[in-house]
């Protein structure tokens, strides 16, 4: 590969970088960039994550150790990487900074990069760590997202990268039989504990410190720095938990965001910490492909437990509530039954009521009681599952949700299928079209008319 000629100095990304062995950071970028530009189908779906689409003349280079040529932005520390997508006489760059094991991506060396892609017209700076962001422009640092540099900066987790050789191996998306194998190997190095790859593990301090003053009666202030590190913390344990789930069901799990978030992470956050504020609570939506509705995840601080559910439509072809709530309760196939409840929605306004999933399966006419005459419209099965002083612990907390989330799903959600209206069928008596041409059709509306006046006639005494 050609280095370019606005670089002084830089070399392909190597699959066998030669290093130091102190230098864990530069081996684990060079082998990741080196893997993005040989094969085919990983550097597309990672390019598609930042908005850039490849094609069969795309061309991906991918480069380490640069220096640009005639730089006037002097940094200690130069970028881990380049990147360069050539399609035909366009060519799209990126800067690639990294990190590894417990070490943070920090905004200032960001701003510095930023500058560098300003003067050498780069298109963006993409950084890469075991932090994590819900989606590659929703960068996890505060600073960088409030930065007034148009230059843009995306981020990926190290899991998130993991996660993608994960899905494309499972799914068998990589169509030559070298690339494919490549990628296993990609796979094998960054699930090995060498390459400094980690999943989130635990939250920062303040999240017991929050539990404390909750649990006592307190409101959190308006201006609280504890509030937003927890909540920054509380949105990067949601994204490792859609990419657990992703690796387990072998699919694109994904966080439900309104479009107003998705477009606005500064919205995201300020509603979040409202709710935060206001009910002592951290929620996120996990929507996994092809599921009968998305997972519904809420931590309840003060009640110090956590609720996992799916919302499901009730049939409307059941004319009962016994009869709909039956057709719910054929569906969980597992007698891991624990705290989980079924919530129902009634029309107008009657209130929603509660069951134990246990009380329903002894009498599924449990359901009627004190709504007589009524249907109900929607089901909300749940697991709530308190965890006292475990729920403030640091650790515990993320180890109790990771492992509730995916029990949740594979004992009761996996199994559930929404309630689709019937296909209209053919009636009897339109089974020829002769049956719904013109001169038939005005039959019809003639009887109509006919027993309409019928029906209008006075009744003699």
């Amino acid at each position: 590969m050609h280095r370019p000629d606005y670089l002084v100095q830089g070399e392909a990304a190597r699959l066998f970088p030669v290093l130091a062995t102190t230098s864990k950071e530069g081996r684990t970028t060079s082998i990741v960039l080196a893997c993005i530009s040989k094969i085919e189908e990983f550097g597309a779906d990672l390019m598609e994550s930042i908005g850039k689409r490849t094609g069969k003349r795309t061309r991906i280079e991918t480069y380490t150790e640069i220096v640009f040529r005639n730089e006037k932005v002097r940094v200690k520390d130069r970028p881990d990487g380049l990147i360069v997508l050539r399609s035909g006489s366009n060519e799209w760059r990126a800067l690639v900074e990294a990190k590894v094991g417990n070490v943070e991506i920090h905004a200032e060396q960001v701003e510095k990069y930023r500058e560098i892609a300003k003067e050498q017209n780069i298109d963006c700076v993409i950084t890469i760590s075991n932090q994590f962001a819900t989606q590659p422009h929703h960068h996890p640092i505060e600073e960088v997202r409030k930065s007034r540099s148009r230059i843009p900066v995306f981020h990926w987790s190290w899991m998130s990268i993991l996660t993608v050789t994960d899905l494309l191996l499972n799914q068998d998306s990589v169509a030559d039989e070298d690339q494919r194998l490549l990628l296993n190997e990609l796979r094998r190095f960054l699930a090995h504990e060498s390459a400094g790859v980690k999943g989130f593990d635990r939250m920062p301090p303040e999240w017991t410190e929050l539990n404390r003053l909750i649990s006592a009666g307190g409101k959190i202030p308006a201006k609280s720095d504890d509030a937003v590190i927890v909540l920054d913390a509380w949105h990067q344990e949601t994204r490792d938990l859609s990419l657990i789930l992703s690796r387990q069901t072998e699919t694109t799990v994904q966080e439900k965001l309104p479009r107003k978030h998705l477009a606005d992470p500064v919205a995201r956050r300020k509603d979040a910490l409202n709710l935060l504020k206001e009910a002592g609570q951290l929620q996120t939506t996990l929507e996994i492909p092809d599921a009968a509705a998305p997972i519904e995840l809420i931590a309840d601080i003060a009640r110090r437990t956590i609720n996992i559910g799916m919302t499901l439509r009730a049939p409307e072809d059941k004319v009962s509530s016994k009869a709909r709530v039956n057709w719910l309760l054929r569906q969980i196939k597992s007698d891991q039954i624990e705290d989980v409840f079924i919530r129902m929605t009634w029309p107008g306004r009657s209130e929603d009521t509660q069951f134990p999933l246990s009380e329903l399966i002894a009498n599924p006419a449990a359901c009627e009681t004190d709504k007589t005459g009524l249907q109900v419209i929607k089901f909300h099965i749940f697991i709530a599952r308190r965890l006292g002083a475990r729920f403030t612990q640091q650790t515990n907390f993320i180890k109790e949700l990771e492992e509730l989330v995916p029990f949740f799903y594979r004992e009761i959600g996996q199994n559930l299928q929404r309630w689709r209206k019937a296909a209209p069928k053919i009636k009897a008596d339109r089974e020829s079209p002769v049956d719904v041409d013109v001169v038939a059709l005005q039959d019809d509306a003639n009887i109509d008319a006919e027993e309409k006046a019928e029906r209008s006639r006075p009744t003699r005494p």
